[in-house]
């Protein structure tokens, strides 16, 4: 049965004047009372970023098929959006349930009734540890968190025999790779860790987990075998300490935003198939991607990167559509060939990318143009600067008082900027259909 979250307190929260871009008028109202006046996006002040409800739609739908067709789980990272109405969305199409990257973001988690988490992380502090431990009295939660060191298993059991357990707690190895982010250097070290956790009386050895994203950022021959190489070895990791294992259920999880089509080729060597039977004892591997960008998908490094890209597409099948855009006003002209935009760094991401302008239009609720020819050289805090190849074109594209539309990269770091996000129901159409919190 899909898991239903506690979303009532944000429906019933009156939207203030602190949520940036809302209409004045529905200042005082909940979201349920405003969109029940059928509000336009040309109602929201700029900048603002939007959310295409049909977009999500589509990219949620398209991976989930691909995924299960080929007998893997989706436990997408919840911590590109912090929205739980957008995790609503991922478990509503079938996902196992939510990663999440800090115990402030479960608890915070918790707090909306989620109750499939995987942490993709270890818990060192005590105080989480304690808050854990009072969690697991719930016999419908399931949680997994990562080790990648035996001082980290002693961390735990330091913590974890000191106060009243349920139950143990579920670990994953993380396996790592020489001069990468956290995981265990090598086989040797980490088929060490997980014989530390499995002889623990508090700690359960729950599987093989590990990220492959930081390993490469691009699609060439190189930084795909870079990529294969590290799934290849975590897949043996599972295999090596299989005599380590209970009969209950165990992970083998990869990220899967990037590269998830060699995630998927691997892992189906390994035994991923959607008529896998059960492991002796009745317990599952289960197979899993924490694809955290998928549903928003974006205009520019995952659109570069994804096998599920129209840029570059490197799986038969759909693909995935930017669901977001930023929207920023004109505000300036002050030389030939320049305009400046009332959005900045506060408003848009641009660590993996600055934003690209696509459309124009005279106001919001007016018919959009291409912009062509126009480009985002760099973000102040408030502002955007906007060039064009051709100096006299920029005053005619986009006058002082004009709107432009602009494709986001990397959605991780979208989302922070913004409490409350305007969904319509398509881009073309811009009725807001609904609004979404988000709970950094």
């Amino acid at each position: 049965m899909t898991e239903r979250l506690r979303l009532d307190e944000f429906d019933t929260e009156a939207l203030t004047g602190r949520d940036k871009g809302i209409p004045t008028r529905a200042v005082g109202m909940t979201p349920a009372e405003f969109l029940a006046t059928e509000p336009e996006l040309s109602e929201f002040w700029t900048p603002i970023v939007v959310l295409d409800d049909e977009a999500m739609r589509h990219n949620a739908t398209t991976m989930i098929q691909w995924m299960l067709a080929r007998g893997l789980h989706l436990m997408p990272h919840g911590k590109t959006t912090m929205a739980p109405a957008l995790w609503q969305r991922q478990l509503d199409t079938g996902s196992l349930g939510i990663t999440l990257a800090t115990m402030g973001q479960v608890r915070t988690a918790r707090t909306f009734g989620l109750d499939s988490i995987m942490l993709a992380n270890s818990v060192v502090d005590p105080r989480s540890l304690t808050y854990l431990a009072g969690e697991l009295a719930d016999p419908a939660l399931r949680f997994v968190c990562w080790a990648d060191s035996a001082d980290t298993v002693t961390a735990m059991e330091e913590t974890l025999r000191s106060v009243a357990l349920p139950r143990p707690v579920d670990v994953c190895v993380e396996l790592g790779m020489p001069d990468g982010r956290t995981g265990a250097r090598s086989l040797a070290e980490a088929t060490t860790i997980a014989e530390r956790i499995a002889s623990s009386p508090v700690l359960r050895l729950a599987g093989v987990a590990g990220y492959e994203g930081s390993l490469a950022h691009d699609r060439s021959g190189a930084g795909l075998g870079v990529v294969r190489e590290y799934l290849t070895r975590q897949v043996e990791l599972h295999e090596g300490i299989q005599r380590l294992y209970d009969d209950g259920d165990v992970y083998v999880t990869a990220g899967g935003s990037a590269y998830f089509d060699l995630v998927a080729d691997v892992y189906a060597d390994a035994g991923a198939s959607p008529d896998a039977p059960p492991r002796p004892g009745g317990g599952r591997t289960l197979f899993t991607l924490r694809s955290g960008a998928y549903l928003i998908h974006d205009d520019g490094f995952y659109r570069g990167i994804s096998p599920f890209d129209g840029a570059a597409p490197a799986v038969d099948g759909p693909r995935l559509r930017p669901a977001m855009r930023g929207i920023a006003r004109v505000v300036s002209h002050p030389e030939p060939g320049r305009a400046l935009l009332d959005g900045g760094k506060r408003d848009f991401p641009y660590d993996e990318g600055l934003p690209v302008p696509r459309e124009a239009a005279a106001d919001l609720g007016e018919a959009w143009s291409p912009l062509t020819d126009a480009s985002v050289t760099a973000l102040n805090d408030q502002h955007a600067f906007l060039r064009w190849a051709e100096p006299d074109a920029s005053s005619s594209a986009a006058p002082i008082g004009s709107v432009v539309a602009l494709g986001l990269s990397h959605p991780c770091t979208a989302f922070d900027k913004w409490r409350v996000l305007p969904v319509v129901d398509s881009w073309e159409s811009g009725r807001v259909v609904e609004l979404v919190r988000t709970y950094f």
